[in-house]
């Protein structure tokens, strides 16, 4: 019996018991997160950018105490948020005063209330990769007077044999493309070019150390290792042209899984994570790092359709992404579980086979892994924090604030 199996149905019992240890048992799926793992990720994540701050991706999280927990660790330093509407949240909560909007947005409310408050457009970045983004906080203000700070989102695919390799983002690829629109915020009255982000997630956000797949991890790999390669002669060209136009406050890159090959990069200044810290199932199998699962749903067992079979009640946690059997909960504890080729995660019902579930009774818990950072606290709203076999705190997720981003 390995480490790993024995690990797990410790963790199995552990966790049991801290639920039981509870007031009243709580509705299920019942979120859980290891506070001692998701520690140890934090610390693991900055020895990997090797002194460069990481700034959380708070859409990894999604729970406020997760997102301060983890700005209180040295070497992370400000938020990379989803949507206007969250950082606005965030900087009025007390969460930070330092948050990047990762994506552009053309919510209009947002916008205004953005330009018109001076604390919060300077503390919050707004992303664009065309001059309409300007256009679209330029539509919502009467005035000029307060700066809104801007970054530009940069193409960070892997262009090879006349394909691009990579999220689908910017359209932003070429240097002169890049100095134009740079030219176009700087010229223009109401706006401070303050930042860039380049997000390489063919290399962040892609498993390149998958045991039944030897040949297509190493292909992968060698597609990580000449994405990092031409990406760090496009920074390197993009921050020489545009020092001539801006003093950047800072470049952003990468993602948990290529947090130590974008750090090497001198162009870049911080790196983000988020998924890092707590651990998704589609963050197995990494060549550079080997984290700690931290965040757990449990389910409880309502049926026994066949002595060999236990049927636990919904479970149908989908992540987001490609359909794809990676994007379905994993049963992680007790070990040996699986899912079933005809039913998968049902919305009200999901069966399991494997040894251990003959063993499991009307009753008993079982925990899953989501496959996605942050998006199983979309479906609760508290999240039990705990260490050892104690439930320690008992915090609200976005949506236990009543937020959705």
């Amino acid at each position: 019996m390995s480490d790993a199996y024995v690990e797990r149905n410790r963790l199995w019992s552990r966790l049991g018991a801290a639920v039981a240890s509870l007031p009243e048992p709580p509705p299920t799926p019942i979120a859980v997160v290891d506070l001692d793992a998701f520690d140890a990720n934090a610390s693991d994540l900055v020895r990997r950018a090797g002194g460069k701050p990481i700034r959380v991706a708070s859409k990894s999280l999604r729970v406020p105490a997760l997102i301060t927990r983890a700005l209180a660790h040295d070497g992370f330093s400000g938020v990379l948020a989803f949507t206007v509407a969250e950082a606005l949240w965030l900087h009025e909560t007390g969460v930070s005063d330092d948050i990047v909007v990762a994506y552009p947005s053309v919510d209009a409310a947002a916008l205004a209330r953005l330009t018109a408050s001076p604390s919060a457009a300077a503390a919050i970045t707004l992303m664009i990769d065309d001059v309409a983004h300007l256009d679209a906080v330029d539509a919502t203000r009467s005035s000029r007077a307060v700066p809104v700070r801007i970054a530009l989102d940069l193409d960070a695919g892997l262009r090879l044999g006349g394909q691009h390799i990579g999220p689908k983002r910017s359209p932003l690829f070429d240097t002169a493309d890049v100095v134009a629109l740079a030219r176009r915020v700087v010229e223009r009255d109401g706006f401070r070019l303050v930042g860039v982000m380049t997000y390489e997630g063919q290399v962040a956000g892609v498993q390149d150390d998958v045991p039944d797949q030897r040949t297509r991890s190493l292909l992968v790999r060698r597609l990580k290792q000449a994405s990092m390669a031409q990406l760090e002669v496009r920074r390197r060209e993009i921050a020489d042209a545009l020092a001539a136009l801006a003093d950047l406050v800072f470049w952003n890159g990468g993602g948990s899984g290529s947090v130590e090959a974008t750090a090497a990069d001198g162009a870049v200044t911080e790196i983000a994570a988020g998924s890092g810290l707590l651990v998704p199932g589609i963050f197995d199998h990494y060549a550079s790092f080997d984290p700690r699962p931290a965040a757990y749903f449990g389910l409880r067992v309502t049926r026994k359709p066949t002595p060999e079979m236990a049927t636990v009640h919904g479970g149908g946690l989908i992540a987001s992404g490609a359909t794809g059997a990676d994007r379905s909960p994993v049963p992680w504890a007790p070990p040996g579980l699986h899912l079933t080729g005809l039913e998968g995660a049902g919305e009200v019902q999901t069966p399991l086979t494997g040894h251990p579930a003959a063993l499991l009774a009307i009753g008993d818990l079982v925990w899953f892994r989501h496959a996605k950072s942050g998006e199983l606290f979309e479906h609760v709203r508290d999240v039990h924090l705990v260490r050892g076999e104690s439930v320690t705190e008992v915090v609200p997720s976005y949506r236990g604030c009543d937020r959705a981003f």
